[in-house]
């Protein structure tokens, strides 16, 4: 506004300089040609008279000139985006020039409209342009969701994927196109869930999820990966990015099954073989030499892990084809892990191993399928023999935590876990590459202990130190806890899938 001022005091200058002039002009003429003497005084009085009237006229004058100017130049400090606080103009109050000026700034306000629905369109446009270069043409499938787990975008690719037309799937919920499983109960729910309303962003990915596709009920297998953004502004509140790996993990589970198709058939003579060399022992252990008598010890040792390597391929094979079943019945955990214990000693005294056992008093009974949680015991005391090294004690405890569960652990004190194996070990067919030929198995054991804990309704961990050995632990709800939940759910039998495949949108249960 200062310009304003500036130019309105020039306009002052000129009116006013312009009406000094013409006074002084009449004053002069004025007393050349009166014929009577004209007091001095007079002629002053006049000219001081004339310079008033003159200042009040060019001042009127001036401020009537700039007013319509001075309306058009605060409409457009009103619509300008670096200044605040100037009202819109009022011409209402406007005397000569009204018109011109009211024109002169609906012009300018039509004008300022025009630019803003240019930009808005600009910028639609961009976005469109975006989602048709970069989103449409991603060769992974894409979906968008709102607040409201609602498609508002997906791809060419993701359509193809879910086997639906791309038009079909905006403004569907995404839970029936994308109808996943997954391995465990860290769903992409319950991850949304717990990141709703508590995180600005978040980022998440899952392994191995499974839908049916379509019709044609093909089943896909893919890793997914998830971001989360809190109140975005233009609604893009979740993304979802599929990476397809159905034929990796195809291949994976046929090679389960062709291998629990085989293992199934050395049942019958590996059941044959342990009832000779229990006859045996019945029959010669009295007479037998020492030395036959280790023979038998070692015969009976290696049936009994043999027969373990078979029931991890058979069970496994079932978990991966939910068909898998824990019955949770009542049992006192001590006679369990006794009973267990007991049966694996001599495999331990075999390899010159002590396994020392600590119960705790008082645990409270739990709820367990006694014969796949004799399984996890076996898995971790067989772990701790073969990774013992040179140490010769295994120590077993079991007691009741600060949260009311049951918690055993296996300890051995030998080789010891690297930082960067540990996130691996629970996956299935994972094996140390520094250990993998001077230590045998198959990597199966802790992933089926993990599941069969994990349909307990417990968890598997490990805490380990490279060259000082490893712990593992698992936990157990007592049985008075389960019964309250066969109360609420009317699962009065307590059977329930090992682990499986858990759906996206609720807990998984037969």
């Amino acid at each position: 506004m200062n310009h304003l001022q500036k130019f309105r005091r020039q306009l002052y200058r000129i009116f006013l300089g312009i009406s000094v002039l013409e006074g002084a002009a009449l004053i002069a003429a004025w007393g050349l040609t009166s014929k009577s003497t004209v007091s001095p005084y007079i002629l002053a009085a006049a000219g001081v008279a004339v310079i008033i009237i003159n200042l009040a006229v060019a001042y009127l004058v001036s401020s009537l000139a700039v007013a319509p100017l001075q309306s058009v130049w605060q409409a457009v400090l009103h619509i300008s985006p670096s200044e605040h606080g100037f009202a819109a103009p009022q011409t209402d109050t406007l005397g000569p020039g009204k018109e011109l000026a009211t024109t002169v700034i609906s012009q300018i306000y039509a004008l300022n409209d025009s630019v803003n629905k240019a930009a808005t369109v600009a910028e639609a446009e961009l976005k469109k342009l975006t989602h048709n270069f970069i989103a449409q043409n991603l060769p992974l499938p894409l979906f968008v969701l709102d607040a409201n787990k609602t498609i508002i975008f997906a791809n060419q690719a993701a359509a193809d994927y879910v086997g639906h037309k791309q038009t079909e799937l905006v403004g569907q919920n995404v839970y029936p196109i994308l109808d996943m499983s997954f391995t465990s109960t860290n769903t992409f729910d319950n991850w949304l869930k717990q990141v709703q309303g508590t995180k600005a962003t978040a980022v998440n990915i899952w392994e191995r999820v499974r839908i049916n596709r379509g019709a044609d009920r093909q089943e896909r297998l893919f890793d997914l990966a998830a971001y989360y953004n809190q109140n975005n502004p233009d609604k893009l509140e979740i993304m979802l990015l599929l990476f397809d790996h159905t034929k990796m993990y195809s291949q994976d589970d046929q090679a389960i099954s062709f291998v629990a198709l085989s293992v199934h058939e050395l049942r019958t003579p590996l059941t044959l073989l342990r009832g000779y060399i229990e006859v045996f022992e019945e029959e010669l252990r009295a007479t037998a030499s020492p030395e036959l008598q280790g023979f038998m010890d070692k015969m009976n040792a290696q049936a009994e892990q043999l027969m373990a390597y078979v029931n991890n391929i058979l069970n496994v094979a079932r978990i991966d084809n939910d068909q898998l079943e824990l019955h949770l019945q009542e049992a006192s955990w001590p006679e369990v892990l006794k009973s267990v214990i007991d049966a694996y000693s001599l495999r331990a005294k075999v390899r010159g191993i002590t396994l020392h056992c600590r119960i705790a008093k008082n645990l409270p009974t739990v709820g367990i399928d006694r014969l796949s949680i004799s399984e996890v015991i076996n898995n971790l005391i067989d772990n701790a023999i073969k990774y013992s090294g040179q140490s010769q004690v295994i120590n077993l405890d079991t007691h009741l935590t600060q949260d009311g569960v049951v918690e055993t652990t296996v300890q051995d004190f030998g080789l010891g876990i690297s930082p960067s194996i540990i996130p691996n070990l629970f996956t299935k067919f994972y094996r140390d590459h520094r250990n993998r030929a001077q230590v045998g198995g198959n990597g199966l054991g802790l992933y089926l202990s993990k599941a069969i804990v994990s349909a307990h309704g417990g968890n598997l961990w490990v805490r380990s130190k490279e060259g000082a050995g490893s712990t593992f632990g698992f936990t157990l709800l007592p049985y008075s806890q389960l019964a309250d939940e066969a109360k609420r759910t009317g699962n009065n039998d307590l059977v329930r899938g090992a682990h499986g495949w858990i759906k996206n949108h609720s807990l998984y249960r037969r």
